[in-house]
């Protein structure tokens, strides 16, 4: 008969593998990718700067936890979150991170500055889209865009962004977001609006938050925008 005491060594050596998987900072940005949408290996390492070799062997590892799932097309192999629920659990890192260690924010302040809140909560923005009082830009890559996006919102990928400005409408305010807080795309974009006399603001929520949260997301097949 299995003992009290081996049943819980057994049970949380189980539990342990996902907090082994998750102990390399690389790891848990490549998941933070992979929040936003589904990705080859040679997708990843190019966005990150990194060998394919390098890269592969950290999905490995992931995958191995059951935290992502991985498919063959042809010779490439695609990678994706296991399910919403790794999404939750990014989200719960990310605002544990931020409640206890104070050297999150310190990064964050180094990095980006103090950043204004958005003078409007996040749970009436698709309302004010629907009514029509913002405009909801997505600055991140149109593949993202297309996996999840947040409800009413408009592709206009950060690189495409300066030569598409007259596009966009200049009666009313544009509310930006990315890839999440800790993502600096809409700090970027904002900037180049305000440069140009838009009002704009970002948001730090991403279509992974609104999952993460139960909220709904839309997706989409769309093009990028021509250069």
């Amino acid at each position: 008969m299995v003992t009290h005491r081996a049943f819980k060594v057994a049970l949380y050596s189980e539990l342990a593998r996902i907090g082994q998987a998750l102990a390399h900072p690389l790891r848990i940005e490549l998941l933070d990718l992979l929040a936003q949408a589904e990705r080859s290996v040679e997708d990843l390492a190019a966005e990150l700067a990194l060998p394919v070799a390098n890269v592969s062997q950290h999905l490995q590892a992931l995958r191995r936890a059951r935290i992502v799932i991985s498919r063959r097309a042809g010779t490439r192999v695609f990678y994706r979150l296991a399910g919403d629920d790794i999404a939750r659990l990014l989200l719960t890192l990310r605002e544990v991170g931020e409640n206890h260690l104070a050297e999150v924010d310190a990064v964050l302040t180094q990095h980006v500055g103090q950043r204004e809140r958005a003078p409007f909560p996040t749970d009436t923005l698709s309302d004010a889209v629907r009514a029509g009082q913002i405009v909801l830009l997505d600055v991140r890559p149109a593949n993202e865009f297309a996996a999840g996006h947040l409800p009413g919102a408009r592709s206009l990928p950060l690189a495409h962004l300066a030569s598409h400005l007259a596009e966009l409408p200049r009666d009313r305010p544009i509310v930006v977001y990315c890839r999440g807080r800790f993502c600096t795309f809409a700090d970027e974009a904002v900037a180049i609006l305000r440069q140009h006399g838009f009002t704009a603001w970002r948001i730090d929520d991403s279509p992974a938050d609104w999952r993460a949260r139960g909220w709904p997301v839309e997706v989409a097949v769309m093009e990028s925008p021509r250069p």
